[in-house]
């Protein structure tokens, strides 16, 4: 802790959704903001009755696993490009009784799109911080957390934006819904993105502090 290792890191637990999940270094520590992306959709699509859901960046496995537990009706899938984390994920779900269908692979290789399946729900925390941002933040965050899952180039912070909405475009339903979880700076670049990729019904949700932290879409 003197180090500012994130007490987290050192119990190997974080609790989301009243459930405790495993974390090591390997994978993002859950944030009650996400908290609130899952109740969105939870609130959202309860009354439907079968559901295919797709999350992109598995991480420590909270966003699917809490799904499956709130959602008993749907299948859900989930990707991730590290195999470090899928590690801890299927841990995680294993641990909480959860049945994830999980898949290693690149997202943003659009060859890899066609092995997903196809989904009702997307569902994404993606990487969003400009590299330059990481000049602001803690040293709990920046020193232990996985880079991989924080960070983009500066020049180009929606490519995941970008991709989400291409998939949801190609390979989601009328009616797909897009869920994700944005940088407070970037609503209304990610709003423009969606709409430029053809996405429909765009809706920016704040967080309890007030600030833009959700986008939810809906494919023609």
């Amino acid at each position: 802790l003197l180090n500012h290792r994130p007490i987290q890191y050192v119990l190997n637990e974080a609790w989301f959704q009243g459930m405790k999940f495993y974390v090591d270094e390997n994978v993002l520590i859950p944030r009650p903001e996400t908290e609130e992306l899952v109740e969105w959709i939870v609130q959202t699509e309860k009354n439907r009755a079968r559901l295919t859901i797709l999350d992109i960046g598995s991480g420590s496995g909270c966003i699917p696993i809490s799904l499956a537990n709130k959602l008993p009706q749907a299948s859900i899938h989930s990707c991730d490009i590290s195999s470090e984390a899928l590690l801890v994920a299927q841990k995680n779900a294993s641990d909480l009784l959860a049945d994830i269908n999980w898949h290693h692979l690149d997202f943003l290789e659009e060859k890899n799109w066609a092995k997903l399946p196809t989904p009702d729900i997307i569902v994404s925390n993606p990487p969003y911080i400009p590299q330059i941002g990481s000049m602001q933040m803690d040293p709990h965050v920046v020193d232990y957390e996985p880079a991989i899952a924080l960070f983009v180039p500066d020049e180009n912070a929606l490519l995941f934006y970008i991709a989400i909405a291409d998939y949801a475009m190609k390979y989601g339903l009328p009616g797909t819904a897009v869920y994700v979880e944005i940088h407070e700076d970037l609503a209304d670049a990610v709003k423009q993105c969606f709409q430029k990729a053809g996405l429909q019904k765009i809706e920016i949700r704040q967080d309890m502090q007030e600030r833009d932290r959700m986008v939810r879409a809906i494919s023609p």
